[in-house]
């Protein structure tokens, strides 16, 4: 097995963490930059520079991608370069991930979305990652390239918990009637790749999240109650001086429903809502 991976961020890293050992497996990786290119080997993974190299000839020896890289300027940065790449590997490729995102959905007025839920985005951002996603889905009905998309809710997990802005009293509780937001842990992303990985299933869409979309409001409430803090005061949406990437996300509300990836993938989420993820959190921070 040769692993490619697009994009050596947050999630990749934990998929690798926790990649088991009865799948022994040669991984590639890609940054953008020389000098954390040379960290990555300095840990025994091949890294290259991407943009940059030409990795046509990685793409024509590996078993498995991951693309965890987003569009830019509009654009899937791996098609952009290497689009004839994989329509020509399509024939010995085991599987493709492409990590996506539930803003595909746009706005529901916190009703629930599935995977069949027709792609109605109300942002730049999610307007790109439907044609992402479009021409993914394109190379395999065109090539029988066996791409698999993920599309995923706020990711959090180790590192990325709101944690330190409740205890440095920068976390804010900020309310808009109805706004709802479905998330998960980085950990359950991973063990649903790797559930794919052994289950391939051509073609298909899945949604990762937890079982429990929650105001963002309540999410902070409840991480300053296990610290042993007030919780900050609500500021109401209208008040709250966002700037426009973080007004976007309040844009739209929706419930992502996660039932596929149970249903098919056999996925028993480690943590089903907010309030295991972030015990876990906590109880790994006492920890190190």
């Amino acid at each position: 097995m040769k692993l490619l991976v697009f994009g050596m961020g947050y999630t990749a890293r934990t998929l690798l963490d926790e990649w088991p050992a009865d799948m022994p497996c040669e991984v590639v990786v890609t940054t953008r930059n020389a000098e954390k290119a040379a960290a990555l080997e300095q840990e025994g993974l091949t890294a290259r520079i991407f943009p940059g190299e030409d990795l046509s000839e990685d793409v024509a020896t590996a078993s498995h991608v991951l693309v965890t890289a987003g569009p830019s300027d509009g654009r899937d940065p791996v098609l952009a370069r290497l689009r004839s790449a994989f329509a020509g590997a399509a024939g010995h490729l085991d599987w493709v991930g492409y990590l996506s995102t539930t803003g595909v959905y746009g706005d529901h007025g916190g009703g629930w979305v599935d995977e069949t839920t027709p792609l109605t985005p109300s942002t730049s951002r999610g307007r790109a990652r439907v044609t992402a996603e479009a021409e993914w889905l394109a190379l395999h009905h065109d090539h029988g390239l066996p791409v698999h998309i993920f599309r995923l809710a706020g990711i959090y997990g180790p590192g990325r918990g709101p944690f330190e802005k409740v205890r440095n009293g920068t976390a804010r509780r900020i309310v808009k009637p109805g706004q709802v937001f479905s998330r998960c842990h980085v950990e359950d992303i991973a063990q649903v790749l790797l559930a794919s990985i052994r289950q391939p299933n051509p073609g298909a869409v899945y949604n990762i999240c937890d079982d429990d979309p929650a105001p963002p409001q309540d999410v902070i409430a409840h991480a300053a109650r296990l610290l042993g803090l007030p919780p900050p005061p609500e500021i109401p949406f209208d008040a709250a001086d966002l700037g426009p990437m973080a007004a976007s996300f309040y844009a739209e509300s929706k419930r992502v429903r996660n039932d596929r990836i149970k249903r098919e993938l056999g996925v028993k989420l480690r943590y089903p809502d907010y309030r295991a993820g972030l015990a876990q959190l906590l109880s790994a921070e006492a920890e190190d």
